[in-house]
Parts: C-alpha cells; structure tokens; sequence
C-alpha cells in the first residue's frame, strides 16, 4: 500500500501547509504548473516525487518532467499528464491514446478545478486535484490524498489549504 498526496498548479507556491501533507506521504505526484523548480525541491528533500511539467513551465522543468508520466502503482497503471480534460471531453492530444490503451487512474491538472469521475466508458478513474497554489481564479487551493493498494485507489480525501489569497 502506498500513501500518495497529488497536487498541481502551483504557480511556484510553496508553504509549510504543503509540506506538512507532503511529510505524511510516501510519495508526492505533482500534475503540472510546477512555476519555480523549487517547488519539486522541495518536495524531493522529503519524498519521492513524479511530476510532469505544464503549459506555464519553462525549458528547465521541461527538461526535468516529461510532459507524460504513465507508469505501475501497486498494480494500478497510471497516468499523468497537465492537460488532458474529463471524461468525455479529453484533449484533443491525448483522445486516442487514452481511447485505444485507456489506464485505470488518469490525472490531470491545468482547470484548476477540483474533480474526481469515473468513466465508465473507459473504465478509468480520472482525478484532477485543482491548484495548490495562489495564482489563478480558483477561489479555494485543493490537493487529493489517497491510498493505492492492489490496484485500487482507496481513503480518497480532499484537502483544502485554504484560500487563494
């Protein structure tokens, strides 16, 4: 089983909040609009972190993140990529990868809308932590915790850290 924080959009916003949910991770998955490299830093001073850089990301945290980043969780193929939009309305970019090899976690992030669906068209949970940091419309900063354990996410919590200004 394997604790995992997901957080995205942080605009180069970090702060102790964060990182006190960061230290109660085993592993940390930042979904793009990382902003300063000293966000993942950060966070990799204190635990495993994948991460995938976003539309506001310059070419050091572009060469850093890929702009991709699928891989196995405790059984469960997963996917993460910035912009990747909802079930039944995917980017255009990613439409017929996540059509013809769907994963069973997609994550995105880029609205800075907290969502968390099921598309039971593809048989997939999508999940999009909205923003941890300051910059944006959002109203109130979000990240999700959850538990990965045999191929399923389990304990699915919202964390709120308050709001945006």
């Amino acid at each position: 089983m394997k604790k995992i924080l997901l957080l995205s959009d942080t605009h180069s916003y970090m702060d102790g909040t964060i990182l006190k949910y960061v230290k109660l991770a085993d592993e940390v998955w930042h979904a793009g609009d990382i902003g300063d490299l000293k966000v993942t830093d950060a966070i990799k001073k204190e635990k495993p972190l994948r991460a995938v850089y976003g539309n506001i990301d310059n070419g050091e945290a572009r060469l850093e993140f890929p702009l991709h980043n699928r891989f196995d969780c405790e059984g469960l193929d997963v996917w993460i990529t910035h912009i990747g939009g909802y079930p039944g309305k995917y980017s255009p970019a990613i439409r017929s990868e996540i059509t013809a090899n769907p994963p069973g976690l997609f994550i995105c992030g880029h609205s800075h809308i907290l969502k968390v669906q099921f598309d039971q068209k593809l048989n997939l949970l999508h999940m999009n932590p909205g923003a941890a940091g300051i910059s944006g419309f959002h109203q109130v900063r979000t990240m999700l915790r959850f538990e990965v354990e045999k191929g399923k996410v389990q304990n699915l919590e919202v964390i709120e850290l308050g709001k945006r200004g």
